[in-house]
């Protein structure tokens, strides 16, 4: 039997990072963000539809998120029916990941498992975490939005201390040692847990 694995965090919790870690640890990891990637790329099973109900955001075969930014924030109608495109076609590939996977545990990386209704689907959540001064360094350090983007970000998500709350599992990362630590402990228990172990 496979074990199904949520993997969710804040934003500048290290989410990334650990995900990496259940790789090393032999874990398949699929990545809800880099689904959504190959489904707008050129070829993609987006492209098409998204095409048909929003054809500005289509530029040289893909979907181009920044124009879909914009879309979203002059239409109100807008993100519900891009997500009634592409939250089925996310789901198709993460089943299609499932049925390929070979190894005993899988890990789904997605960044609003809760805010959605992925948790129900796995028979685990790790959650991912770290004090707010470190997160909010993480994200600062990158350089990549301002922090009034950061703080709307925020307002959008789950607070980390719920998140907590509901995990099966929370993994701290103030330190890549401290991390891979408690993800093998993690590994380590949900493997003497299952029923074929």
């Amino acid at each position: 039997m496979t074990v199904r694995v949520g993997l969710t965090g804040s934003i500048g919790m290290g989410k990334s990072t650990t995900a990496k870690l259940f790789s090393d640890e032999g874990c398949a990891v699929w990545d809800a963000d880099a689904a959504v990637h190959r489904l707008y790329s050129q070829g993609g099973a987006a492209v098409d539809p998204m095409r048909d109900a929003f054809p500005n955001a289509v530029i040289d075969g893909r979907v181009d998120r920044s124009v879909l930014k914009q879309i979203i924030a002059e239409d109100p109608t807008a993100l519900p029916r891009i997500e009634a495109i592409v939250h089925p076609l996310v789901a198709r590939d993460r089943q299609a990941f499932l049925d390929s996977a070979q190894s005993d545990i899988v890990v789904f990386d997605i960044p609003l498992l809760f805010e959605g209704s992925g948790a129900a689907m796995m028979d685990a959540v790790v959650v991912v975490s770290a004090p707010a001064d470190i997160q909010r360094a993480r994200v600062m350090d990158r350089g990549t939005m301002t922090v009034d983007q950061f703080e709307h970000i925020l307002s959008k998500q789950m607070p980390d201390s719920e998140k907590r709350a509901r995990a099966d599992f929370v993994v701290e990362t103030t330190t890549i040692d401290a991390a891979r630590t408690q993800v093998r402990a993690i590994l380590d228990q949900i493997r003497k847990q299952k029923p074929d172990a």
